[in-house]
Parts: structure tokens; sequence; C-alpha cells
């Protein structure tokens, strides 16, 4: 059964929650700072968040914020907008409000729905539930003559009950008895989402939930959906929040929860392919990035010494000690060598095996070479990487992303114009089309 979604972004790389009210005398002062955000500040998905981020006692205010705000300065905010209501899977209360602020921001009246893109709804339980909330959805578009399906919807899943669910979606979206086509975001809620399993670690920090961000990606490829990770605390820890990143994208999750415009800028550039390639050694379980010098890659630790002998090579790796003859000692560093390829890299791979498949040719081989130097020692080495049909969509995957993020964010056009330069930039916009 093929998907139909009712909008247009295939990837969203930030996810940046602001309390639509706080206890000062401008009270919306944090979204009314969000709302203006541009470039690489702001992020692809804003959520003003009227759930957790906002106190009980604010949220009636956080709505008049929201409204306010977004009927202000919606227009020109560059990305998308998302706000998030309560919702609780065991509390008909709690789902009652979060339908009365669904329905006073969405008002025509009130001058915000024309920029508001979906909502956010969080603690969502089983299938079932995912479509009482759907129902709302479809109860407000035919209230305000909204065109049916034109208000996304998104859920965060932090219950058991949600992460089984994920594997019904496939089955239940475009049944007629449901909009659950207007299904967009599935993020994940980790620290709900620990409490729920009733979770414990030694030291009380969240587990890393593997197998979470695992199932809510699967499940957002199977439903043709978008899969966003929850927040990362410490914001201070830019370089855990890198490491999360990548771990999530070699899972197929692209987006993460951005607590701070400080990691919105992280998370927006960090899925992108750099600006300038580089080798990577394996030094025992870490991959050391290598420095470029005259042409040369240069390894600067002390894990790894080589040493030129009278008729081979000393290679000591730790306590590990071995004598190699060239060709072993080559054979040796390539195993130990990745190279990491650059936006342009990318860009000249696919557009030569397009011009090899104008050809009639189903694969040719990428050479990358470098000159390692390790201590005074320096040795050429060649990787050869067959492309065929397979290897070309998936290089395309980063490219499609930035084509992605160059349709949809013109505001950050001329960073990314500074980032890689005119000429590739305008080459990675036409690649694979």
């Amino acid at each position: 059964m093929a998907m139909q979604r009712h909008y247009d972004r295939e990837f969203v790389r930030t996810f940046f929650t602001s309390p639509t009210a706080v206890d000062e005398d401008d009270s919306a002062k944090m979204i009314r700072s969000a709302a203006q955000l541009q470039g690489m500040k702001a992020p692809d998905v804003w959520v003003p968040d009227n759930e957790d981020a906002t106190a009980p006692s604010m949220r009636d205010e956080g709505v008049d914020n929201l409204i306010e705000v977004v009927s202000e300065y919606g227009a020109d905010f560059p990305g998308e907008i998302h706000p998030r209501v309560v919702w609780h899977r065991e509390d008909s209360t709690t789902r009652y409000q979060g339908f009365q602020h669904m329905l006073e921001i969405a008002n025509p009246e009130n001058g915000a729905v024309d920029h508001i893109d979906g909502f956010v709804i969080p603690e969502v339980g089983d299938i079932d539930d995912w479509k009482k909330a759907d129902e709302f959805f479809t109860i407000i578009e035919d209230e305000y003559g909204l065109e049916e399906g034109s208000l996304s919807m998104s859920v965060i899943v932090e219950s058991g009950e949600a992460e089984l669910a994920l594997g019904d979606l496939r089955e239940e979206i475009g049944k007629p008895s449901n909009n659950l086509e207007r299904l967009f975001m599935l993020v994940d809620g980790e620290v709900d989402y620990t409490k729920d399993m009733r979770a414990m670690t030694p030291t009380g920090s969240l587990p890393q939930w593997p197998e979470l961000r695992h199932n809510t990606s699967r499940g957002a490829s199977a439903a043709a959906l978008i899969a966003v990770d929850g927040p990362y605390d410490d914001i201070r820890d830019i370089e855990g929040y890198h490491e999360r990143m990548e771990d999530n994208r070699a899972k197929g999750m692209i987006g993460i929860w951005s607590l701070t415009p400080g990691q919105v800028v992280e998370a927006n550039k960090a899925p992108l392919p750099p600006k300038t390639g580089s080798w990577l050694l394996e030094v025992g379980d870490d991959e050391v990035e290598l420095r470029e010098e005259d042409g040369q890659q240069v390894y600067d630790g002390d894990e790894i010494s080589l040493e030129e002998t009278g008729d081979g090579y000393v290679l000591r790796v730790g306590t590990d000690e071995r004598e190699l003859d060239e060709d072993e000692l080559r054979e040796e560093l390539l195993d130990m060598t990745s190279y990491v390829p650059s936006m342009n890299d990318i860009v000249d791979s696919m557009e030569e095996f397009e011009a090899a498949k104008e050809a009639g040719r189903g694969a040719i081989a990428m050479t990358q070479s470098a000159t390692l130097a390790i201590g005074d020692v320096e040795v050429d080495i060649d990787k050869d990487r067959m492309w065929d049909e397979a290897t070309y969509q998936a290089a395309q995957t980063p490219v499609t992303l930035f084509q992605d993020v160059y349709e949809h964010r013109p505001d950050q056009h001329e960073e990314l114009e500074e980032m890689y330069g005119s000429d590739v930039v305008e080459r990675a916009t036409n690649v694979g089309n």
C-alpha cells in the first residue's frame, strides 16, 4: 500500500522546543525569541511547548502567548511550526484539555493557524490512542473548514505501548476509518520512556535505549514518516551530542531534539557532508582523524609507531609489535584506515558513476589515495571501492538531505555557500536529478 503524505519535507534535522509561558514579566519571552531565529540558528521544526516545558498553571496563558507570537512572527519563520499540547493515553481529562487548546490555537479568527503546520501529541499509547488524537484533528479541521489532513500530527514515543504501536502503523495508515496519513514525525522521549519501563541505572542517568531508537527509525521507514531522537540533556557536552547524532544516523534517524539554539546549530550542520574529506586511523577501539600536512596524512599519537629496518618495517600498535614487508605493511594500514568523503568527493563520485552508467557500464571502481606519515616513515596507500547502482543510491542519501535543506531552507543558502563554495552547492543541487 503506497503512503500518501501531506507534506513535502523528507528530512528533519532539528526539533526545537520552547516553553510557551515562563514565570517572568514577559511570560512569552522564550517563544518570542525563538520565533525570530533565522539561518543555522533556526530549527527545521519549532515546537512551542505547552506540555512539559510549561508549568500546568500557566498553560492557558501559554496558548494565548503562542497565538500572539505565531500570529506576529509565523509568516517569516523559516522552519515548520508544530506546537506540543497536553495528552495522556490514560487520562481523558488531559486529552480533553489538549483538544480544547488545539481548538483555540487552530481557530482562524485568532490569526495563528495559517502559520501552523501541525501539532505534537505526547504520551500516546497503543494505536487506538493514536486514532483518538487523529479524530480530534479531523474534528478541528471540520469545525473551521480547513482542508482534511492539512494539520499534520506528530507523536512522542515515550511508553512501551507506543513503541509496540510502531509496528501497527503500516497496516493502519490509509484505512478509510482514520486519517493517520496526517502523521509526520515519530519522536522519541527517553525520559518518560525510562519511567514507563521502570528502568534503573547505577548512576540514575538515562539508559541509551538503542533499541527504542532503532524501532522508531524502522517504524518511520516502514510508514514513510520521519524519525527524531529525544533530548540530549547535557547541553555543554557538544562532543557527546555529536556522538549521539552519529550513532543515530547509522540507524537512519537523522533528526534530534534540540534544547538550545546552540544545539540547533550543531544538529543542523552535523548530518550534512563535511566541507573537506578526512582520513581516519584505527587506534585500539577508537578512530583518530589524521592531520593533513604538505599533502600527507600525519599521525601524531603515541599508540602507533612505525620504523623502517633493512629489509622491512616494524609496526607497533599498543603492545603488539609485528615485522612486515612492504606489501604486508600496506595491507595492514589499508585495514586500519578509512576515508570520510567531503561533499565535493560525494558529488564527484556520483557524477562519475552517472557518466559511466550513461555509457552503458553498470559498475566502476573508485580509488582514493593518500600518503600516510607515521613517525619518519611514509607509506602510499590506495583504497578501491566498487560503485554499482546500490552504492550510488546509498551515497545519494546525504546529497538528497542537502537538496531537501536547500529547497526548504532558503534562509540557510548563504551559510551553505560559505561552507562549501557556490560551485559545489550548484553541482550538489543538480546531481542525482
